[in-house]
């Protein structure tokens, strides 16, 4: 799998060298790249931005800066055919393959979710689009991206932290990247209905003196009875909003 992160700020994407996506990078399971879009800018001074035509603060990533990017990442993948539905925002899933995916993060973007991550390993070239400044010509959502994605509901200064999200997400899904490969599937539940459960985790040491109060780990996850370390779990699982 390959995932190509277009970007003004090339800089801002050092833990993708650190953890689990560099684990993965070792292995040979994933390429990050990461594109900077300023070498695509226009003019002498490479410019990938001017103000609205609307008016207001702040300015705008221009369309040609960012189409050019993505012209010249998908030449350089000239055997990934791009499966864009033109008839939809939303990405159609089909079965032949090879295929590539174009995300552009965005505020008014659909929710990324664990079952789109989880979608994502079918694809293999994901190219994101990093929105910045006061926003993106609208035109790139329009006719360069397959969806728009937001990882939650506030605002960002750009779309670096949240491409980041999206890249750590599906690559510790890939098989062989992460060393237990049932933490993936125990460390945090997803219901139907996208909420997230995870239960209380402790670790050594057994017992805690903080400002004279003795901080004890649970009896039951020390009695080494699995029955009952799972029915604790169940019943101290906390659910999010």
């Amino acid at each position: 799998m390959k995932i190509s992160i277009i970007t003004a700020f090339p800089k801002a994407f050092s833990y993708l060298s650190e953890s689990i996506p560099k684990r993965a990078q070792e292995k040979g399971k994933v390429e990050i790249e990461i594109v900077d879009l300023k070498e695509y800018g226009l003019g002498k001074w490479k410019k990938i931005d001017v103000k609205p035509y609307s008016g207001g603060a702040g300015m705008v990533l221009m369309f040609e800066p960012i189409a050019n990017a993505l012209k010249s990442v998908k030449l350089q993948n000239p055997s990934i055919k791009s499966q864009r539905n033109t008839n939809s925002k939303k990405f159609k899933t089909q079965n032949s393959k090879p295929r590539t995916l174009v995300l552009l993060t965005s505020a008014k973007g659909s929710n990324w979710t664990q079952g789109k991550a989880k979608n994502s390993l079918d694809i293999e070239h994901l190219i994101i689009i990093c929105g910045h400044y006061e926003g993106i010509d609208e035109r790139v959502a329009e006719y360069l991206a397959d969806e728009e994605i937001c990882i939650g509901p506030y605002i960002l200064s750009g779309g670096e932290l949240a491409s980041m999200v999206i890249t750590d997400s599906i690559v510790r899904l890939i098989d062989g990247v992460v060393g237990n490969e049932d933490s993936i599937i125990d460390e945090t539940s997803f219901g139907l209905d996208g909420k997230v459960s995870e239960y209380p985790h402790y670790t050594r040491p057994e017992i805690l003196e903080i400002d004279g109060k003795k901080l004890s780990v649970p009896q039951v996850l020390l009695s080494g009875n699995h029955a009952e370390i799972e029915k604790w779990k169940e019943q101290n699982r906390v659910h999010s909003n």
